[in-house]
Formats: C-alpha cells, sequence, structure tokens
C-alpha cells in the first residue's frame, strides 16, 4: 500500500452568489451569501497556502448549490469524468464544466439511469471508494468503473445510508491516514490504516482535505487538530459555517487534482 501524501498540486472553485442563500440545506438553516463569499475567499487563501494553484470559474446565480464545485466532476488518473447529479436542483452543474474539463483532459459522461456526485468518491491509494448513497446509484459506480478501467483505476462501492454523502463520514488525507466517524472507523475498507476517530462534537471535520504534509480542516474543532498534529501533518483551517450551513464541507468547494 502506497503510505506517502496526497499529490493534488491544483483546485477549480466558483465563488457562491447571491442565490446561496437558497442553497439546499437538511437543517433549513439561514444561509449569509455576503459572508459565504468572505469565507470562500479565505478557503482559497488556505488552498494556496497549501501548495494548491488556484482557478475560479465565475458565480452562477442560476445555480444556488453550483459553489459545491466537487459534485459535479472527477479527475483522476490523468483524466475527468463529468458526473450526473443524483439532486434535480443540481442537474445544470456538470454542464457548466464540461467544456472547460474537455479542452483539458479526455473526459466521459456518467449518463442516465446513472447518478454521481463527486462527494461520494474517496479517492485511496489503490482504488476509489464509492458510496451508493441517496445521491450516487449503482448504475452510476457500475459506470464510473467501466469509464476509469483503460486507466487502470479500481472502483468499488458500499453502502452510505446515515450520511449526505461518503465524505460526510470519512476522508483520506495521505500518508495512510483516514479521519472517519466512529461508524465509519472499523469499516472492512479500511483495515491497514491508521484510523483517527473523530469526536462526535467535531463531526464535521470528517471531511478534510490533504495534500503534500498539510491537512484543511474547517475552524474549530481541537481533538481532531491535535491527533493529525502528532502524526506530523501541519494543520491548517478556515471559517466553514455558512458552507456547513448548506450540507457542504471542505472537499465540497474545490475540485482538485
Amino acid at each position: 500500500m502506497k503510505r506517502g501524501p496526497n499529490t493534488y498540486t491544483h483546485a477549480l472553485v466558483r465563488p457562491p452568489g447571491d442565490s446561496f442563500a437558497q442553497a439546499i440545506s437538511s437543517t433549513g438553516a439561514r444561509i449569509d451569501p455576503v459572508r459565504a463569499r468572505r469565507q470562500h475567499a479565505s478557503y482559497c487563501d488556505v488552498l494556496r497556502a497549501a501548495g494548491f494553484s488556484v482557478e475560479a470559474l465565475p458565480v452562477s446565480e442560476e445555480l444556488p448549490d453550483s459553489c459545491f464545485r466537487q459534485d459535479p466532476a472527477l479527475i483522476v488518473a490523468g483524466r475527468a469524468v463529468v458526473c450526473r447529479m443524483g439532486a434535480a436542483a443540481r442537474a445544470g452543474e456538470p454542464a457548466l464544466v464540461t467544456d472547460w474539463l474537455r479542452a483539458r483532459f479526455p473526459t466521459t459522461v456518467i449518463t442516465t439511469p446513472g447518478s454521481l456526485e463527486g462527494g461520494d468518491i474517496l479517492l485511496l491509494p489503490d482504488r476509489l471508494l464509492v458510496g451508493e448513497s441517496a445521491r450516487t446509484n449503482a448504475e452510476g459506480i457500475r459506470q464510473l468503473a467501466q469509464q476509469l478501467a483503460p486507466a487502470g483505476v479500481k472502483v468499488s462501492g458500499t453502502p452510505v445510508t446515515e450520511y449526505l454523502h461518503l465524505l460526510s463520514a470519512v476522508t483520506y488525507v495521505g500518508h495512510n491516514t483516514l479521519l472517519a466517524l466512529a461508524d465509519y472507523a472499523g469499516h472492512p475498507e479500511f483495515a491497514g490504516y491508521d484510523v483517527i476517530v473523530v469526536p462526535p462534537e467535531e463531526a464535521h471535520a470528517a471531511d478534510a482535505l490533504g495534500t503534500g504534509d498539510c491537512v484543511i480542516l474547517p475552524e474549530g474543532h481541537p481533538r481532531t487538530t491535535a491527533a493529525l498534529q502528532a502524526r506530523g501533518f501541519k494543520v491548517l483551517s478556515t471559517p466553514m459555517s455558512e458552507f456547513g450551513a448548506a450540507d457542504g464541507g471542505i472537499t465540497c468547494l474545490a475540485l482538485v487534482w
């Protein structure tokens, strides 16, 4: 098993517009788009501090959730996959990035009846583990596996029932290390990994982004921060309250490769 760092170097983002106030929210929490834009700018600064080259796409007022750049596409092994969103309100988002991807990468597309959202795709050192959730179905996972097979990328699925996406509960931050909520910590797919169990009061820290020796976390998670620092990671934090109100986390805001 590869035990080195994640080696992401590029991040594609899209700032939230005023329409972000109408983003999907399981809690119905009020979202302040002005504060969200400030937090998004801070997030981009932290990406750069972690070594990312950051490119921003234009705001899309027509699609309130379109700042969540991770879900509509995947870039892996030098190729791109355009996803098909499981949430009807987000169906138009993949089209906003398809031409951008096709100009840079060999690109394939998930088609009906498949659904696939990037928040369900966990990039592990030797494969992709994809959550079968309310947003991603078995047909979407099958198509992804078929499309990535020529590149030698292995794809397997796992059920997700209690969370919006798989990455809401577990992320791989590099150096053989996972952050996971307790009910995923003992998952058989994670045997052989160093699993940091995220305490319930810091559940949002399970969605983190690691590259090199850096891990980006939402601010305000001291126990998870300390556990990562004890393993030699440099932890960078950024405010995420407005995106959390729209069920989003650290990985959601950037398409990385």
